[in-house]
């Protein structure tokens, strides 16, 4: 069985905001509120190391803004940002914006996937 993971992140989506929210985490980045695009992305797109991360987990892999989980699933008001488990078209906790804004770096957000990773498949699996 693979595993569906979903990130979303608190931002929108679209072009003009995502050269917004560069622009932010460059000018002001202790106060750019989605830390998981803040350790995720560079100016230059996904970080490398990311990508090869979530390629080594044999999962499959989905990247929303909170604009397209809120037309995608139909939820909103959640704290962003965060990641799920997607099983039947659900979506299923799995880390919270507690845990994402608890992540400074990117190695440190690594190593939380794979703590909880084990949680993942038992989510998926459930």
């Amino acid at each position: 069985m693979t595993v569906h993971l979903v990130f979303v992140y608190n931002a929108d989506g679209g072009l003009l905001n995502g050269l917004k929210d560069l622009w932010h985490k460059t000018v002001s980045p202790h106060t750019y509120d989605c830390q998981l695009c803040a350790v995720t992305y560079g100016p230059l797109g996904m970080r490398r190391e990311w990508r090869t991360f979530l390629q080594g987990l044999n999962a499959q892999v989905t990247f929303l803004h909170r604009d397209e989980v809120r037309a995608q699933f139909g939820l909103s008001d959640l704290p962003l940002p965060a990641a799920f488990v997607a099983q039947g078209g659900q979506l299923r906790s799995w880390l919270t914006a507690e845990d994402l804004r608890a992540t400074p770096t990117l190695d440190d957000l690594m190593a939380l996937v794979q703590r909880r990773w084990p949680q993942a498949l038992a989510l998926a699996a459930a």
